[in-house]
């Protein structure tokens, strides 16, 4: 079962279940929506909780988490590189419990005003009939089936949305997806899991934490420590298979008066946009800002795009193709491009226990790439089971383990 707003957690500036001094304390290392909302269900469940970070969301210097685009998808996402079919069949399933709690939180008007969470049309393109293409028939047909509020299927909106018939989508579906304003929604939770209890720590750990793991929870006095810390864990968990993908965003004022105002995401697969790396994805941030995006680059560590890089000018041009009002758009002059290195692992999305040290008291939670906001309530809920499981003194397990005990051939054929 999902985690319940109300039940399991609450946006309320106290804990649902309030610790005592003999309450477990748990150090969670990472200040991003993994970390914070990994530290919102552990504080709702009475845990006293550290968090660890080198640095925090601002407006001066963004953490990876403000940059993402933030467009709830249903794994694999569109620029997903899912390539782990244990780890897709865990992410299906998180990707809900997030669509449910973000879907609570967008419901109650003052709440969605604060945390930035919007409930909005969310619409997919396709450069033939979905059923052409049984990948995305299968998916298409798991959205149906999901639980998700508003799926509508039809080629009318292509039209309706002003997409150029000429760019060659032919088929397209809809749905009600969370859109978030990270920059607003990253400050909301930090301040929450503050008011909450959370004890904040500006620190910057620079070795394999089964190296430091008894250093820290003495120090901390800390019962388990979980690994939030993204492309970090390069280091932190000796994750040789972590890796960055660059991408970049443009922001464009989208206010209704160069162009007609945008008011769903619209995305269109890399096979219609004629490149397995270079995307159509168009998001409202907030009520004055559309994001123009995007683009995939694996392995590239630098911060460097200009809105003159080649790459940059290619995403603005395919996406003025796609939706031509957007040759009027005109660039937010604060921050016109955004760009940012999104964590992504070789065997996709990590949340398991320690395995390399016996009696470890390590929990993992990193490698979601593109998709932190899209799978973090789901990751949050199976990191804190594996907290209690450490707590309780219980083996540590693969996570291929949890899966029913299915073996990965059965797995990836369920796919």
């Amino acid at each position: 079962m999902g985690l319940t707003m109300g039940r399991d957690i609450s946006p309320l500036g106290q804990p649902l279940r309030r610790p005592t001094s003999k309450s477990p304390h748990v150090l969670v290392i990472g200040g991003g929506v993994i970390g914070l909302v990994t530290s919102w269900v552990l504080l709702d469940r009475g845990y006293h909780v550290t968090i660890l970070s080198k640095s925090w969301a601002s407006d001066e210097q963004r953490l990876t988490s403000q940059i993402a685009g933030a467009l709830w998808e249903f794994p694999p996402a569109v620029c997903g590189q899912h390539t782990d079919a244990i780890s897709l069949a865990h992410s299906k399933r998180w990707c809900m419990t997030a669509y449910h709690i973000w879907d609570a939180i967008a419901s109650i008007p003052s709440l969605s005003r604060e945390s930035g969470v919007r409930m909005m049309p969310s619409d997919f393109f396709f450069p033939e009939n979905v059923e052409k293409d049984p990948r995305q028939y299968s998916k298409m047909a798991e959205i149906m089936a999901s639980g998700v509020r508003g799926f509508y299927r039809g080629s009318d909106i292509i039209e309706d949305r002003g997409v150029d018939l000429s760019y060659g989508a032919i088929d397209a579906y809809e749905l009600m997806a969370p859109i978030i304003d990270t920059d607003k929604a990253m400050h909301w939770l930090t301040s929450l899991v503050k008011s909450k209890g959370a004890t904040l720590v500006t620190e910057t750990i620079q070795d394999d934490l089964i190296n430091v793991e008894d250093e820290l929870r003495a120090r901390f006095d800390a019962d388990v420590i979980v690994n939030c810390a993204g492309l970090q864990s390069l280091t932190l968990a000796g994750d040789k298979t972590v890796y960055p993908i660059r991408g970049g965003l443009i922001r464009v004022i989208n206010d209704g008066t160069a162009f007609p105002k945008v008011n769903a995401a619209l995305t269109i697969t890399a096979d219609a946009a004629h490149s397995s790396n270079e995307i159509v994805f168009l998001v409202p941030r907030n009520d004055n800002i559309l994001l123009i995006g995007g683009i995939t680059e694996p392995h590239e560590w630098e911060l460097d795009l200009t809105l003159d890089s080649p790459i940059i000018r290619r995403m603005r041009e395919r996406c003025e193709k796609f939706l031509p009002g957007l040759k009027d758009a005109r660039l937010d002059a604060d921050y016109p491009l955004a760009q940012g290195l999104r964590p992504f692992r070789g065997s996709n999305v990590r949340v398991e226990r320690e395995l390399r040290r016996t009696g470890s008291k390590i929990v993992h939670s990193y490698g979601h790439g593109g998709a932190g906001w899209s799978l973090s309530w789901g990751c949050a809920q199976d990191t804190v089971a594996l907290v209690e499981e450490t707590l309780a003194g219980l083996p540590a397990r693969p996570m291929g383990t949890r899966l029913g005990g299915r073996s990965r051939m059965e797995i990836a054929a369920s796919l």
